[in-house]
């Protein structure tokens, strides 16, 4: 088993379980079925491709929080552009300034079919919506023969600097990581965000057991900081012609 990585940051995201009318809202993490949608679309899956579909859904999920971000809120109206009749209001809820580390755990041949697919996807990503391209390239890495666990503990801080200066002093971060449950495991919430069809006329999705935790992961500067430089002693290239005069 080996565990693919990706990096999620961009100026907005937004990563909606559920949406009525016209109020979209955003979980304040990616959903399974946005990273696995993304995946998705990497390797230019059919949208009615349910069976392919049941081979993604079935890879373990977790995501962790090396960011949180803003939750923000667009108010937008519109007009049609041939009749200038007015549209109806929408609401579009936002996460700004967010990063994240998200993690697909299966079997060594379907991860590196999707990395590969991250390298050269057919559709580009983006963070939830067709309007939050990422910042960075998504693609981090595939942790062979390792759990979700270790490699949320493994992956390096992805935070921005200007964020990360508010947690100096230390040599470890605490980051909260949102994983599948595992079968029989107590103390899980639900949300509905494990894909069943990305279908048009009839998508579904069922509910899927979340656990909270929390791994500590080094802090990059803080770590630089500590780390004595290497004194380069200074050569004198005519010192040499002094010995020998």
């Amino acid at each position: 088993m080996s565990v693919l990585t990706l990096r999620l940051d961009g100026p907005l995201q937004a990563w909606g379980a559920s949406a009525r009318f016209a109020r979209r809202t955003t979980e304040p993490a990616p959903t399974k079925s946005g990273v696995i949608g993304m995946l998705a679309a990497a390797r230019g899956m059919d949208r009615g491709d349910d069976t392919e579909l049941a081979r993604l859904a079935a890879l373990r999920f977790a995501v962790r929080i090396d960011q949180p971000g803003t939750r923000i809120r667009d108010y937008q109206t519109a007009r049609h552009q041939i009749t200038q009749v007015s549209m109806p209001v929408s609401e579009r809820y936002y996460l700004a300034d967010a990063v994240f580390v998200a993690a697909v755990e299966g079997e060594d041949d379907l991860l590196d079919l999707l990395d590969a697919a991250l390298r050269t996807p057919v559709h580009a990503p983006f963070l939830g919506r067709r309007s939050c391209p990422p910042a960075r390239p998504v693609r981090l890495g595939v942790h062979r023969r390792a759990d979700l666990a270790r490699a949320l503990r493994d992956e390096p801080w992805q935070a921005a600097p200007w964020y990360r200066k508010q947690h100096d002093g230390r040599p470890t971060v605490p980051l909260t990581v949102l994983r599948e449950a595992t079968p029989g495991e107590d103390g899980a919430d639900l949300l509905r965000d494990q894909p069943l069809s990305y279908a048009a006329e009839h998508r579904r999705h069922a509910l899927r057991p979340v656990i909270t935790d929390t791994v500590e992961v080094p802090h990059p500067d803080v770590q630089a900081a500590a780390t004595p430089a290497v004194r380069v002693p200074e050569h004198d290239p005519l010192a040499a012609l002094e010995e020998s005069s």
